[in-house]
């Protein structure tokens, strides 16, 4: 693990503008930096990045934080890596904390994993550059497929000689272990009786141009090699197997190339092969992934999920493998995911279709020819099913089961209204399918009662076509816990006059009953901690509670709330929420309201008012629900029963007196 000492020197060090201005292009807004949306597209400027406070805010999208979480969204890099990335930038040295035996053996035999794998890339990459086999078959391999030299080194290709224990021998040479290079899996082990050692090893990918498969971070995780002679005993492709660090159902070829793209586009393209992928990016689409020839997985789908809602799944104009791939396409409604298909002429392929076009024909073409994925299989089934009614009556039952995977009940009726209209038959007709889909899925259930089987709309999705959305109820608690954080962070080392009622000599007047008025000087923090902790209020919310402790110790230690500490949390949650309080008040500069002679009320405006309010408010809150915990009860006897009303008696005269301080209507 990283140390504390290391985090702290990276914070210190790092600028936060200097960091977001390698990737977005800034200008000075005030004491601000603004910019465009690196996380969606706009033509306003609603990226601001504060110096000062070291912090950046994306209005557009609700994103915001420090420099480490700048790089986890952009670079989707993890907590680590994004340290590490900076540490680099700002030449500090890492320093590693003492970790248990068990812990550093595992991540040594991680480590070096990557290390082997790195070396791997890098050997191939050589042998296909310099060495006279590399570069008179794979690279001349390449060539024919009309990479450029650009393209070749950005992708990291490589070449594998033909020989049984060329890479072996050479990473054993470099000092690498045996171990590690067969749970890689870049060399096979097998026993052999007949030699010293008892094994014999020999390069898996012998023979094999190979395409290094990168984590969305960067790091190499496997191999995919294709052979380039007619051997009919030998697979074609050949991926490396499973292990510590790859597993092939978790990962998607080119997500690390592809990701910036993917979250700026909002779409991300998925394709079959690695070469489909390459050949897309050397014209111009970026925003482009394959599942490597495996069938697609709920993980890589997860995987699309994270930076983008829609996919659109290009298909080789060969209609046998585009209703192969229909199943995995129902994985990606059930997620929620929007898919659009797009089938490329007869006889060509992502690959060969970029190649015949410019650049500029291809963007036209996968804009124009895409379409949803609902009409794409109404219309390639109903082609063979048009003429024969039990086909016909299937081909609905399929469909509307493909509807029923989707989680959203309006896209649902809209998609009903779209096949109602595809396929020629009545609305009435598809909603009565999904009906007994409803009904025979209730039957199901109630033969089999469990109390611990997942409630009825998540396991048949058509079931939340027939439910009255609820309005979400708000949480009063939390509404109060995340302002009485919102004051403390921003004012809470402020000192101001509180004001104290105090009633001596109350008399009537016209405006009801006065006393005297007293004031006191006090800072917020102190003001809010006494007033929490004389109605010993407990925050409900984890991460508001955690702050809140943090805040107190703080206070105890110092007397003073230290802001930036919260900023660079390692705490994703805490960090983020920090920003968007800290960040809350720069909308205004970018909408340049005071150019505009719009009045804006700032927080310390009515700061007193504020913190007062947000303490009766929770106090109300907390006092309606003991009111309703002392009403709703069966007694055994009369006296419980009368004690419960002179409390609840008692609640409510308190509840109105708040009430009038904080002028509610009751």
């Amino acid at each position: 693990m990283i140390s504390r000492s290391t985090i702290d020197r990276v914070f210190e060090a790092a600028r936060v503008e200097e960091v977001i201005g390698e990737f977005v292009q800034l200008k000075k807004a005030g004491s601000n930096w603004k910019g465009l949306s690196p996380f969606s597209d706009e033509r306003s400027p609603s990226f601001m990045v504060s110096p000062v406070k070291q912090i950046w805010k994306d209005f557009s999208t609700g994103k915001g934080g420090n420099a480490v979480s700048f790089l986890m969204e952009h670079e989707h890099y993890s907590y680590p890596e994004a340290l590490k990335y900076l540490a680099k930038k700002y030449n500090i040295e890492i320093e590693e904390t003492e970790q248990s035996d068990e812990q550093k053996q595992q991540a040594d035999e991680r480590e070096s994993m990557f290390l082997v794998s790195e070396f791997a890339r890098d050997y191939f990459h050589k042998i296909l550059l310099e060495d006279n086999q590399g570069k008179a078959i794979g690279l001349s391999y390449f060539k024919e497929r009309g990479f450029t030299d650009e393209t070749i080194k950005k992708f990291q290709l490589g070449y594998a000689l033909n020989e049984w224990e060329a890479f072996t021998s050479e990473a054993l040479n470099k000092g690498y272990n045996l171990k590690y290079l067969e749970s890689t899996g870049l060399t096979i082990v097998k026993q052999d009786l007949l030699s010293s050692t008892g094994t014999k090893q020999f390069d898996r990918f012998k023979g094999r141009v190979l395409f290094p498969i990168h984590s969305m971070s960067g790091r190499v995780l496997g191999f995919g090699g294709r052979i380039l002679t007619n051997d009919k005993k030998a697979a074609k492709y050949l991926n490396s197997p499973d292990s510590d660090i790859y597993h092939k159902s978790n990962v998607l070829y080119g997500i690390h190339y592809a990701k910036q793209s993917i979250a700026k586009e909002d779409n991300c393209f998925l394709v079959e092969g690695y070469t489909d992928v390459i050949s897309m990016h050397q014209k111009g689409i970026q925003n482009v992934v394959s599942s490597s020839g495996t069938a697609l997985t709920e993980n890589q789908i997860r995987l699309i999920n994270r930076l983008t809602k829609n996919i659109t799944i290009l298909f080789d104009g060969d209609a046998a493998g585009i209703r192969a791939s229909i199943r995995g396409i129902d994985l990606v409604l059930e997620q929620g995911m929007n898919v659009r298909v797009l089938m490329f002429p007869d006889g060509d392929d992502p690959d060969s279709f970029a190649k015949k076009v410019s650049e500029e024909e291809l963007k036209e073409y996968l804009q124009n020819n895409s379409q949803d994925f609902i009409n794409f299989k109404v219309s390639l089934l109903m082609d063979e099913a048009k003429n024969d009614p039990v086909k016909k009556a299937g081909l609905i039952r399929d469909i509307v089961v493909s509807i029923s995977k989707i989680p959203d009940s309006i896209q649902q009726e809209v998609y009903i209204q779209e096949c109602s209209r595809i396929m020629d038959i009545s609305e009435s007709v598809l909603f009565s399918e999904l009906a007994q889909l409803s009904n025979k899925a209730k039957r199901e259930v109630s033969k089999r009662p469990d109390p611990n089987e997942p409630p009825m709309d998540v396991l048949y999705p058509e079931m939340a076509l027939q439910k009255t959305p609820q309005l979400e109820k708000v949480n009063e608690l939390e509404k109060y816990e995340h302002e009485i954080i919102k004051i403390l962070l921003l004012y809470g080392n402020e000192q101001v006059q509180f004001e104290s009622h105090e009633v001596e000599e109350e008399k009537d007047t016209k405006d009801g009953k006065v006393g005297r008025k007293e004031y006191f000087l006090n800072a917020v923090s102190n003001e809010v901690y006494l007033n929490l902790q004389e109605d010993e209020v407990e925050f409900t919310n984890e991460v508001f509670k955690e702050i809140y402790y943090e805040i107190i110790h703080q206070l105890n230690q110092n007397e003073s709330i230290v802001v930036d500490s919260f900023i660079n949390h390692s705490n994703t949650e805490i960090s983020n929420l920090v920003t968007n309080i800290l960040m809350d008040d720069e909308k205004h500069t970018l909408s340049d309201w005071s150019r505009k002679e719009i009045p804006v009320k700032r927080g310390v405006d009515v700061l007193i008012k504020s913190v007062m309010d947000v303490i009766f408010n929770l106090r109300r809150v907390l006092i309606e629900e003991k009111i309703n915990s002392l009403t709703f009860v069966d007694y055994t006897n009369e006296e419980e029963r009368t004690e419960s009303i002179e409390a609840v008696m008692n609640y409510t005269s308190l509840k109105l007196r708040l009430s009038e301080m904080l002028n509610r209507v009751i």
